[in-house]
């Protein structure tokens, strides 16, 4: 009798837990994001989000503002989606690798860090927003063919417009970003230099903080229900 209550009061204990961290867990769960405030670098306060861009001005220095602009090697918008296998897909490898296996540390970051000219593949080595992540094969793989092993029905999606209006919100306002920040945190790393794709290439590489002008067009935040509001507005308007 003593060890069946022994056994009883066990599971008892493992179910008043287990609601514990389940109510715990949930009411978390209902609570929004916070999002934190860094402060380490000379130029103020920054999202983590956002702080890519401020990685210029680590020991690795890059001018953007001063990096040539070479007519005869410039990257099409049609050259980057190109080696994507569909939209927000990391780039591939479009060229080959020294070890199936090798490491970002040893072999891409060496012309991936800093970009510059590369004599082999004559053109510009596309600078990485993420040097810090050494094991590049994780997400980027070889393109080794273009062509698939049986057809299928997906359809890649439209990559966004560029030009005035396209990701504008106004008429004359700054463009705002098409696509989410995840792993793109350096903005100058795709939108300036020479690898940059000349359409999206910016015209003012030395304002740092591009997220003060350009904002994210995907919502990423919860949606307000603003109909309640509206209601009260104009019920105290007839009022």
């Amino acid at each position: 009798m003593r060890k069946r209550l022994v056994i009883i009061s066990f599971f008892v204990i493992i179910f008043i837990a287990f609601i514990t961290i389940w109510n715990f867990s949930y009411r978390e769960g209902l609570e929004e994001a916070y999002i934190p405030v860094v402060d380490e670098t000379h130029t103020g306060n920054f999202i983590p989000s956002e702080s890519g861009v401020f990685k210029r001005f680590d020991g690795e220095t890059i001018d953007y503002s001063k990096m040539p602009i070479d007519e005869n090697h410039q990257r099409t918008l049609k050259d980057y989606y190109k080696n994507r296998a569909y939209l927000g897909a990391p780039p591939s490898i479009p060229h080959s690798v020294a070890k199936e296996r090798s490491l970002g540390g040893n072999t891409c970051v060496q012309c991936h860090q800093s970009g510059g000219f590369v004599e082999k593949f004559n053109a510009y080595a596309p600078i990485t927003p993420h040097p810090e992540m050494i094991n590049c094969r994780q997400c980027h793989v070889t393109k080794n063919t273009n062509n698939t092993f049986k057809g299928f029905a997906f359809r890649k999606k439209l990559s966004p417009k560029v030009g005035q209006g396209a990701n504008n919100a106004l008429l004359g306002s700054p463009p705002m970003i098409p696509h989410k920040l995840q792993m793109r945190e350096n903005c100058i790393s795709c939108h300036a230099g020479p690898s940059a794709p000349k359409e999206i290439r910016v015209s003012h590489p030395e304002r740092v903080n591009c997220r003060q002008c350009h904002l994210p067009k995907i919502n990423e935040q919860p949606q307000i229900d603003t109909s309640t509001f509206k209601r009260q507005f104009n019920n105290s308007n007839e009022d």
